[in-house]
């Protein structure tokens, strides 16, 4: 492959917003430090943020990334509605990139009308329109982007909200050390070489296969969900994932039959060195009882000192394997005609 074939493919530039990541998270971060925001922790019982797909993803990182110093529930909402528990000690936090997304925009309005303690992140949109109404916390990011594309802006303004509002400690550090590691990483994945990019590497494993993702239930179960998504969205093919030590409880049976289907997927595991030790043995056992049914069993670990920096090692590790996944496919990554046709079904009614 050359960078040729890759332009050629990429007819709408998403190895462009790759290159940018990086600076994309310096951006972001520089918003999350002048957002308009006021401690709030000790008043809050629990944390929902609300959201879709790429707007959503971010909920998935923190809630992982924060798990263990976080005092209070967080959890995902991707739904009209919301939980019947949230209420004036909740913080809901409306997470919609172009601001209109409507299932979004309905959560947004329950909670208000609940007496949620709200803050949102948007690029413009009703999302934005209602916030300044209310005279809600805004975090405005920039727009034009797909929503997937715009993973920096989503999720490093919110880590630093929460550090300002006094729920975790300042990581300023950690993004610093991630941004420079995401810098030096790029480099090597924009090289469409194998022998030197593992981001095509991987991609030429998954090509023409249906991926299954596996990751422990702690740092990388919103990575794994971000490797399906980024295969599904750019790479246009199926992909689905399960989280250790729950898989090893049901799915681990299912590798007992049905060979010939099996030549058809690529397993990944996404590993990291800080894992359960417990886990990674069970990985370790899980991974050599696969193989005997197929070959094609992956390992991928991340890099980096802190959780952030490791987390994100193989994110963008997986956003760059999603675009040379494309590419083998033949397929731009940008345009997503499925979603398009969808809601344009959608406002016929």
């Amino acid at each position: 492959m050359t960078l040729d074939d890759v332009r050629a493919i990429d007819r709408e530039g998403m190895a462009d917003h790759l290159r940018g990541f990086p600076q994309q998270m310096r951006e972001a971060a520089a918003i999350g430090q002048q957002a308009r925001l006021r401690r709030a922790a000790t008043s809050i019982r629990e944390i929902v943020l609300t959201g879709l797909g790429g707007s959503a993803i971010s909920g998935d990182l923190l809630r992982g990334y924060l798990a263990g110093e976080l005092k209070v529930p967080f959890i995902v909402n991707r739904h009209y509605t919301l939980p019947a528990f949230v209420g004036p000690r909740t913080l809901v936090i409306v997470s919609s990139y172009s601001g209109n997304t409507e299932e979004t925009v309905a959560a947004h309005r329950e909670a208000l009308r609940r007496g949620a303690k709200v803050v949102c992140i948007s690029s413009g949109g009703v999302t934005s329109q209602i916030a300044r109404r209310r005279n809600s916390a805004l975090l405005t990011i920039p727009g034009g982007l797909p929503p997937r594309a715009a993973l920096g802006y989503s999720f490093t303004p919110l880590l630093i909200a929460l550090a300002r509002m006094g729920f975790v400690r300042d990581r300023s550090r950690e993004i610093e050390e991630t941004i420079r590691l995401l810098e030096e990483a790029g480099e090597r994945y924009a090289r469409p070489d194998p022998s030197v990019n593992p981001a095509l590497s991987v991609a030429q494993r998954l090509a023409g296969r249906i991926g299954l993702f596996y990751a422990s239930c702690e740092l990388l179960e919103g990575v794994a969900t971000r490797w399906r998504g980024q295969v599904e969205e750019n790479g246009k093919a199926l992909a689905f994932l399960h989280m250790l030590p729950e898989m090893n409880h049901n799915e681990i049976v299912g590798w007992q039959v049905a060979r010939p289907p099996l030549a058809g997927l690529q397993v990944v595991f996404l590993r990291d060195r800080a894992d359960h030790a417990r886990v990674q043995r069970r990985m370790d056992i899980t991974r050599d009882l696969i193989r005997q049914q197929t070959e094609n069993v992956l390992d991928v670990w991340t890099e980096g000192r802190s959780r952030l920096a490791r987390m994100f090692s193989l994110i963008h590790l997986g956003d760059w394997m999603s675009l040379y996944l494309a590419v083998l496919h033949g397929v731009d990554p940008t345009p997503v005609d499925a979603i398009a046709h969808l809601k344009s079904e959608l406002g016929r009614t």
